[in-house]
């Protein structure tokens, strides 16, 4: 946009007597014609965050984040120690420990859009803290929880509360500078899988002496911390913006100025959302026919990312019980404590995801995000056909180890892309329903890594390929590449 005339564009002969030619105006002219020549500059919260950059703000940001993505990931590393647990305890049958899964996820996908609606209408803050509150409240219960089907019920609200926990990517993402933005959402699965790695170690520590809701209730202990200091969140810009509020977005702009030693843009902030306050936040507006293709891709995306992910943690365990290749369903009746080679096993497949995730950092800027997704699927579903050859067992590790690191850092590439598609009023509740199809994928896959590959494990690992092929093309259809491209804070909705 052009800018207006300053002072220092003022001609000099406005100020020093010139020869030849008119005399120079009286001191009063001076004064008027200076004071009618004033700045008119813009400017935009992408260009505001683009010229502030990557300070001390994002820094306490990404810990913020980090922090409830590590209590998320402990709550869902939690579960194939928890089940193992509950058949010794209460001798509940493989079906019963797979329900005690399946309803976390269910809980998960029946909140994901709810959580998304309230981010998009009353701010991502408001949203996780009403998430860190009851995600602890919830899972405290669940430690003194007297039988199997209460730990139903408790475990079924902490997975409503869960629900919420991807909205903290669209509070980061929104506050991320254009070139940094992709490293930084990936690197969030470091929180992610450190969260899994302390879990395991706990685990480690106190289901020998203390037991499983003793496990449960230290579990909730991050938790009580990122609730704790919610208050100190800040809410997005963006939203701001979104909602009729400059003055609140220019205050939140002018602390990441400060926080990051940087000078504050000069000139009026823009705000130009054409979505009303009224229409923020609704699913319906996700297939308006310029976003309907995305969306349609977008979710069977986040649904196979999800269904392969989780259902690569269930197999791993057992195709390790497995012995000379073959497939024997243990009886219900027989209980065996996970031992300290387990509690092993499963920290090692769990650090396969940092190199998965620092592979991803490098291909995703230097590839874009389609091309990205759209081969690590393929390499994922490769690595799935050969474990049908499972006879030895560090072959079998090796082969695991490289589909956890691929799979791991799939999933967040489609945390990058996302929050990068969508335009700011739809932003969360696009977030939120992409996670919510994720969930259902997540319900499913139990029941293909358990029962499925009980009876066939040439049949199970087909099934999962087969998704993963179907997604990478999935992945090369998308209308958008969002690699370099600023976040939108604007979409033309028509009812």
């Amino acid at each position: 946009m052009g800018r207006s005339r300053g002072y220092q564009d003022l001609d000099d002969s406005h100020v020093r007597p010139r020869s030849p030619g008119p005399p120079m105006p009286p001191p009063q002219e001076i004064e008027m014609a200076s004071v009618s020549v004033v700045p008119d500059d813009t400017f935009t919260v992408t260009q505001a965050v683009n010229a502030l950059g990557f300070g001390w703000f994002q820094v306490k940001l990404s810990l913020f984040t980090g922090l409830c993505w590590m209590a998320d990931s402990m709550e869902m590393t939690i579960l194939s120690i928890l089940s193992p647990a509950l058949h010794c305890e209460w001798n509940i049958s493989k079906y019963q420990q797979a329900l005690t899964t399946t309803i976390v996820f269910m809980g998960m996908m029946l909140s994901s859009t709810f959580w998304g609606n309230i981010s998009d209408r009353y701010g991502r803050k408001t949203a996780l803290s009403m998430c860190g509150v009851l995600l602890f409240y919830y899972g405290l219960l669940s430690s003194i929880a007297p039988n199997f089907l209460w730990l139903l019920f408790l475990r079924s609200l902490v997975g409503f509360a869960i629900g919420c926990v991807p909205q903290s990517v669209t509070l980061y993402a929104e506050f991320l500078p254009t070139k940094q933005r992709a490293k930084c959402v990936v690197l969030l699965d470091c929180f992610w899988a450190l969260g899994a790695c302390l879990e395991v170690a706990l685990a480690l520590v106190v289901m020998p002496t203390l037991g499983v809701h003793w496990l449960l209730a230290l579990s909730t202990v991050p938790l009580l911390f990122f609730a704790l200091i919610c208050p100190w969140l800040p809410e997005s810009a963006r939203y701001h913006v979104a909602s009729g509020e400059p003055d609140k977005a220019l205050a939140t702009l002018e602390q990441i100025a400060h926080d990051n030693g940087r000078p504050m843009l000069l000139g009026r902030l823009v705000c130009d959302d054409s979505v009303g306050i009224g229409q923020r936040g609704r699913l319906k507006h996700l297939l308006i026919p310029h976003l309907r293709n995305t969306s349609l891709l977008l979710w069977f995306i986040w649904m196979s990312c999800a269904f392969c992910y989780y259902g690569l943690v269930l197999m791993t365990t057992e195709l390790f019980e497995t012995e000379g290749g073959g497939l024997e369903e243990a009886c219900a009746a027989d209980c065996r404590p996970l031992q300290t080679t387990d509690y092993m096993d499963l920290l090692w497949t769990t650090l396969a995801e940092f190199p998965g995730i620092f592979a991803t950092i490098f291909i995703i800027e230097k590839f874009g995000r389609k091309k990205t997704m759209a081969t690590q699927f393929v390499i994922f579903a490769m690595c799935v056909c050969v474990l049908i050859y499972n006879g030895n067992r560090t072959f079998l590790t090796c082969v695991l180890f490289l589909a956890r690191g691929i799979i791991a850092g799939l999933f967040q590439a489609a945390y990058v892309y996302t929050p990068e598609v969508y335009p700011t009023a739809l932003r969360a509740t696009a977030v939120g329903a992409c996670s919510a199809v994720a969930r259902l994928g997540a319900m499913i896959t139990p029941y293909v890594a358990q029962v499925l590959l009980k009876n066939s494990i040439v049949i199970a690992t087909s099934v999962y390929s087969l998704v993963a092929v179907l997604a990478a093309a999935a992945c090369l259809a998308l209308p958008i590449e969002t690699k370099g491209r600023e976040m939108r804070d604007t979409v033309t909705v028509t009812n």
